[in-house]
């Protein structure tokens, strides 16, 4: 697989959180750094993706009248709570 360098400043603290689990792990740092930046993008893919989603169901006009959403959420520490609304 192909690479590619990328450098990045990171505060003091954070440069020494990543130091210290390289060494727990007996990892390269480099090797931590790419888990936790894959782990990301993963992340920012998947909220992307859900986004669009979201966006789709509005457009389509699937969507949940505020107050019934509200009324539900405020039902929710109550001994008798609404059912989701849908």
């Amino acid at each position: 697989m192909d690479t590619k360098v990328i450098t990045a400043h990171v505060p003091l603290p954070l440069a020494e959180k990543v130091d210290q689990l390289a060494a727990r792990l007996e990892r390269p740092r480099g090797w931590i750094v790419k888990q936790a930046l894959s782990a990301w993008v993963d992340l920012e893919e998947e909220r992307r993706r859900l986004t669009l989603e979201a966006m789709a169901d509005v457009d389509a006009g699937r969507v949940i009248d505020h107050q019934a959403v509200q009324a539900w959420a405020e039902s929710l520490g109550t001994d008798k709570p609404l059912p989701v609304p849908r």
